[in-house]
């Protein structure tokens, strides 16, 4: 019974020392205010993040997670720690245009992630969170909002506005219809009045031949519009076409999957101008002369030079200038709104038209009097001779790819002060509950033992405890 009561005082003694660990955890780090700051200027582009933080202790590793819109995770940016502990302020100045061209109107959610100590011991922490938006500064933007578009501009007059609004409102419009986009929240649309400030906005990467540009991700569309030129037929396309690339995008929005860029594309001219003769001479020409982009070409990005980006909006519309004829417009609208399920492109062909992609080009390539061009490209290497007695079939079960990972999560946000997260578990309660569990099978195990030493008596080697020795049989000495 005593030395029941002494495990069971012992698994006690545990318990307490992994809670006061765990509660100590607590007291190590308290985050502030945090503060953010963009700034966008002719001269730096550019964002700040300032974390105030009271440290017991240095950290091992800091961190700033920057969440972006329709990002499937954060971004994360990793800081030097500080050496030193009690008040505190972690720094990041990011000069963005380093890492990639950030366009004005780009809303960014940001906070910081604080690891103390090493390995399986490390500990995380999570401040609060920050938001900041970046402006375009160079100018004195005026706003006029409409029914569906929020137009921003700086130099014209406000007819010159109201214009450009009637154009966007009007496009949204009739787009939406006909889609069946019923849950809309305004777009913003700049207009830049020089080609110089435009390319600015949209960053060092931007094609010569851009006149527009529309963001889903941020509900933001861009153009180069001079006031003078705000009754030039171009305006008319230029923003129904870029404006129909957003409704597109909230008509197809899913987790999963993106439509082929050509369809796309294809749509936006075809709603906004059509498969005029321009276009029509641009592909036709193409298949003339044996050059003309195929479909699958077109899934991802379009080329850059002139000649093959002008072919490749052709190329598009006139596919789907050949769907709506060939299938009808309820067609059409029916593949658009079926992407937002989440379906492969072959899926949605078929659940639409009846075939899959690959069908549906080779039907339009005929009806064009066109066939496949000569493919270019990397191509598989030629398979050579097999060395003798060489096996090529993998092994049972498999092989581990190198450098392969799992998956990692971060930890979930904490309260200011924040409570630290040992790494890989989500709550200090599973700490005490797993120190209770390794406490009481200690015990019990204990208990165990001594119940069978007292029945079987001592083990060779062993201690006596408080039985006497077996006496030895008669004739031999009694043994070690």
């Amino acid at each position: 019974m005593r030395r029941a009561l002494l495990a069971l005082w012992a698994a006690a003694l545990l318990v307490a020392v992994a809670a006061s660990g765990t509660a100590a955890l607590t007291e190590v780090v308290t985050f502030g205010a945090p503060a953010a700051q963009a700034t966008f200027t002719a001269e730096r582009q550019a964002l700040e993040f300032r974390q105030p933080v009271t440290l017991a202790s240095p950290p091992t590793r800091v961190e700033i997670l920057l969440e972006f819109p329709d990002a499937l995770g954060p971004y994360v940016r990793e800081v030097a720690p500080p050496s030193g502990t009690g008040e505190q302020t972690l720094v990041l100045d990011w000069d963005f245009v380093e890492d990639g061209h950030l366009v004005p109107n780009t809303a960014i959610a940001a906070r910081w992630r604080l690891t103390f100590g090493q390995g399986d011991a490390a500990a995380t922490s999570e401040g609060p969170a920050v938001r900041v938006v970046i402006r375009d500064e160079r100018f004195r933007w005026r706003t006029l909002e409409g029914e569906f578009v929020r137009l921003h501009w700086y130099e014209g007059s406000d007819s010159f506005a109201k214009r450009a609004l009637a154009v966007g409102d009007d496009a949204v419009r009739d787009a939406t219809a006909l889609f069946g986009v019923d849950d809309w929240s305004p777009v913003d649309f700049f207009v830049y009045a020089t080609t110089d400030d435009f390319y600015v906005a949209l960053g060092p990467g931007t094609p010569e031949n851009v006149g527009g540009q529309a963001h889903a991700d941020i509900r933001t569309m861009f153009a180069q519009i001079a006031p003078g030129d705000v009754d030039d037929p171009w305006v008319a396309d230029v923003i129904p076409h870029e404006l129909a690339h957003l409704v597109f995008a909230t008509t197809v929005r899913n987790d999963y999957h993106t439509p082929p860029r050509w369809l796309n594309e294809g749509l936006a001219v075809y709603l906004s101008v059509g498969y005029t003769p321009s276009w029509r001479a641009i592909t036709e020409e193409a298949v003339r002369d044996g050059t003309l982009l195929p479909l699958h070409a077109l899934v991802d990005q379009f080329p850059t030079t002139a000649t093959l980006f002008y072919q490749a909006y052709g190329v598009s519309a006139s596919a789907v200038d050949y769907l709506v004829r060939t299938h009808g417009r309820e067609a059409m609208v029916a593949l658009v709104r079926s992407y937002a399920t989440g379906l492969s492109d072959d899926e949605a062909f078929e659940a639409a038209i009846g075939v899959d992609v690959a069908a549906f080009e080779a039907a339009w390539l005929a009806d064009l009097g066109a066939s496949l061009p000569t493919r270019h490209g990397p191509v598989p290497a030629p398979t050579g001779p097999q060395p003798p007695g060489w096996d090529a079939s993998p092994a049972p079960g498999g092989t581990l790819t190198p450098g392969a990972a799992s998956p990692s999560a971060s930890a979930r946000p904490t309260a200011t002060p924040a409570p630290l997260t040992p790494a890989g578990e989500g709550d200090e309660t599973v700490i005490l509950v797993a120190a209770v569990a390794v406490a009481l099978v200690a015990a019990l195990a204990l208990v165990a033992w001594l119940g069978r030493s007292r029945r079987d008596g001592p083990t060779r080697g062993g201690p006596a405890a408080d039985l006497p020795a077996a006496p030895a049989p008669e004739g031999e000495e009694p043994g070690p």
